[in-house]
């Protein structure tokens, strides 16, 4: 993976550079493709899964406009987190164009899912980015409940989200490597949860799974193309309630600005 400065207003872009002609993705909700267990983006044959660790990195640091050049279909997994992308990126420099940020603001209440997993959004006074999740998975699970809420800034995301890890249970990572997934992957690259905690691993927070999965949302709300400004709430949601978020939010402001041009 290589990152490559870009034009003002040129956005985030994945440029399949093993492919023919080196086709580019645009990373936005209009590409994105339902994918089990992470995000994928798509256009026409070109394809990058696993994109989200990648871009909660550049929208973490505020980056708008950035070419990533890969050599494969599959983002790097790295250590499960976004620390590694982040300390590339901060090592590179991030320059400023002066051009003025986009923002889409949350006007009206939106909310998605059902009573087992949901994702909400409400308008914000303060002009910022709050972020909050609740994960519940039970008081007899390892994991347990956690409960999180952040105002989202470069500083914040460095220092509290990007490290966090991908985590699952050791009968989801059974199942998985059952069906010819992850089997290069060990406990040691990513927290795998047993009866009685992280198996051959240490967390690096008591609350680091809640924590990873706000990163996810950083990285999955960055599909908007813009900075969104609201109030994010979720419970138990993923990657796909994310993602319907961020074309419910997209419908709604076509909606207001079909109103105005009725009026």
């Amino acid at each position: 993976m290589e990152f490559r400065p870009a034009e003002p207003d040129a956005g985030i872009v994945f440029v399949r550079r093993d492919l023919e002609g080196a086709p580019r993705v645009e990373a936005t909700i209009a590409h994105h493709t339902e994918t089990p267990l992470r995000t994928t983006l798509c256009a026409g044959d070109a394809g990058v899964d696993m994109v989200e660790h990648v871009m909660a990195a550049l929208a973490g640091l505020q980056i708008d406009n950035c070419e990533v050049w890969v050599d494969r279909q599959e983002m790097p997994g790295c250590d499960g987190s976004a620390a590694p992308f982040v300390e590339a990126l901060l090592a590179a420099g991030i320059a400023e164009h002066g051009a003025v940020r986009a923002q889409r603001v949350v006007r009206k209440v939106i909310r998605l899912g059902d009573e087992e997993s949901w994702i909400e959004a409400r308008p914000c006074c303060s002009g910022k980015t709050i972020l909050q999740h609740e994960l519940d998975y039970g008081s007899g699970s390892p994991i347990g409940r956690q409960s999180l809420e952040v105002v989202l800034s470069p500083e914040l995301f460095e220092k509290r989200l990007a490290s966090s890890r991908t985590f699952l249970l050791q009968h989801e990572a059974a199942a998985l490597q059952a069906r010819g997934l992850g089997r290069n992957v060990t406990c040691k690259d990513l927290l795998v949860f047993g009866p009685d905690g992280p198996i051959d691993s240490e967390l690096r927070f008591p609350d680091e799974c809640v924590r990873h999965k706000l990163l996810d949302m950083v990285g999955d709300l960055a599909l908007a193309g813009c900075d969104l400004v609201g109030r994010f709430i979720a419970y138990r949601s993923g990657h796909r309630l994310n993602a319907e978020m961020v074309r419910a939010i997209a419908a709604e402001e076509r909606n207001q600005q079909k109103f105005k041009r009725c009026a």
